[in-house]
């Protein structure tokens, strides 16, 4: 990120904040100079995710145990005096399902976003309403990956662990409340359940009785990710070697965390797209304008506007998949040519297709290994960049900021460029959610409001990339195919 002036510490004792970023595969912890936003320290420490076919399943306790690791880790590399730490904040995966018993304590591992296995319960639930009721009601439809999706698919399936559980948890909170005690969310995360109504500001009642969950079983909705959640506990204080007491933000789930980061929201910039290349594909944009599509996850942001999402569950991974097995270096790619690689390799959940596996068309004599695999990179970004098409952004040309690992990626980076036919800019950080987290638990610590402190910081600053002329032969062709191959898709395996 960009350099900051140097403090002298002889006049300006650093004052630090935490952020954390909680993820599907590993928690980062940075340790961040209020001030002026500089990244002083990174700690890490990776999850484990089990699950075969559909499944995919992790301990919350190895959450809290990974979270302690990576502050103990940052701490020490800053070499601050826990002291001068006045805050923190966690940012999580969404939509994962998290079951307590009475004393608070996981009954079964989390069902994470990307298990697929509850497919059937949110066709079952979206009939039960109808898509545009739910669009209305939530602004999303629901898929397998929504919270409220699982928690059916754990009462028909393990019927005596729901009967058991006494308070549902996201994971980012599952972490808050280790921290304060309290059971609190924000907006942002809370809208990825398909309980919670972001016009209204608070959890459906009928969409809670149909799926047989209380209220009182869900956490508080602060006003803001950036709203204190509480105290940090003294229990929470010794595990972590902070100071007890400091206010804890409420935090927010990864994707809006790292809309803070780059400064997207009232108080920064509002209807810019952001791109993000990781395990899964997302596509969002701070707005004030209301979602109305079933591409879309009607999200709200942490801020109190609104944070349309589309969600690919099929990116980085499933690109290096392909890699793999052709033999090839992720960067060994060319465009595809008339070959069309749609890598679902995990279902999909935009298009929403759960069941769908991997589809190669178009394979001739003369097609080479290379072009398979720059297929594959095209069908991926083909997926993300159709759901942008259904951001309601008031400015439609506005440069596409591209972030997650496939940023890093020239192969990556090209292929967008080059189907998009826009402008891209590419942050300098490459922590946006940790630092998107410090920014909310400095607003929590200083009253500040967390996207203008993110701006301040010049977090999402970087380099620009300009426009190339869109590729529409790829995109039409990869389209015509997605189009076609969707029914078959959709067609569940025996």
């Amino acid at each position: 990120m960009p350099s900051r002036p140097a403090r002298n510490p002889a006049t300006a004792p650093v004052s630090a904040v935490i952020g954390v970023d909680s993820s599907t595969q590993s928690t980062k912890a940075a340790v961040v100079d209020t001030a002026t936003g500089r990244l002083l320290a990174v700690g890490r420490a990776p999850h484990t995710v089990t699950g075969q076919g559909g499944a995919r399943e992790s301990d919350p306790e190895q959450w809290w145990q990974a979270l302690r690791t990576a502050v103990a880790a940052a701490l020490a590399e800053s070499g601050l005096d826990p002291a001068a730490v006045t805050g923190i904040a966690v940012a999580g995966q969404q939509h994962g399902l998290v079951t307590l018993d009475a004393e608070g304590r996981p009954l079964r591992p989390a069902l994470l976003w990307n298990d697929t296995r509850s497919a059937p319960q949110a066709a079952a639930l979206t009939a039960a309403l109808g898509r545009e009721n739910w669009l209305d009601r939530t602004g999303s439809v629901p898929v397998a990956s929504m919270t409220a999706s699982k928690w059916q698919w754990l009462r028909e399936n393990e019927p005596a662990t729901a009967a058991a559980t006494a308070a549902v948890r996201l994971p980012h909170d599952f972490l808050t409340e280790r921290l304060t005690g309290a059971a609190v969310t924000d907006p942002g995360d809370a809208s990825g359940t398909c309980w919670y109504d972001p016009a209204t500001q608070g959890y459906d009642p009928e969409l809670l009785a149909l799926t047989g969950i209380r209220a009182d079983m869900l956490s508080t909705v602060a006003a803001t990710g950036a709203t204190r959640a509480g105290h940090l506990t003294a229990d929470a204080a010794r595990a972590l070697g902070l100071p007890a007491g400091i206010p804890v933000a409420a935090g927010t789930g990864d994707n809006m965390a790292a809309a803070v980061g780059l400064g997207l929201g009232a108080e920064g910039l509002l209807d810019h797209p952001v791109v993000s290349l990781g395990t899964s594909g997302t596509v969002f944009a701070a707005t004030r304008n209301r979602p109305h599509s079933a591409l879309l996850a009607g999200f709200a942001a942490t801020d109190g506007t609104r944070l349309p999402l589309g969600c690919t569950l099929n990116c980085t991974l499933a690109v290096d998949k392909v890699a793999e097995l052709l033999g090839l270096d992720r960067e060994d790619a060319v465009p595809g040519g008339e070959a069309v690689l749609l890598p679902f390799l995990d279902g999909e959940r935009t298009p929403d297709l759960p069941a769908a596996s991997g589809l190669l068309h178009g394979l001739r004599h003369d097609t080479t290994r290379q072009q398979i695999l720059g297929a594959a990179y095209e069908g991926a970004v083909v997926a993300v960049l159709r759901a942008l098409e259904e951001l309601p952004l008031d400015a439609p040309d506005a440069p596409l900021r591209l972030i997650g690992g496939g940023a890093k990626g020239t192969m990556w980076v090209e292929t967008v460029r080059r189907l998009s036919g826009r402008a891209v800019i590419l942050p300098d950080s490459g922590e946006l959610v940790a630092l998107g987290a410090a920014a909310l638990a400095a607003g929590a610590a200083t009253g500040r409001d967390p996207v203008a402190l993110a701006t301040e910081w010049g977090i999402g600053e970087g380099r620009e990339l300009p426009a190339v002329p869109r590729d529409t032969a790829t995109w039409d062709r990869v389209t015509s195919v997605l189009d076609r191959a969707a029914p078959a898709l959709l067609t569940t395996h025996p």
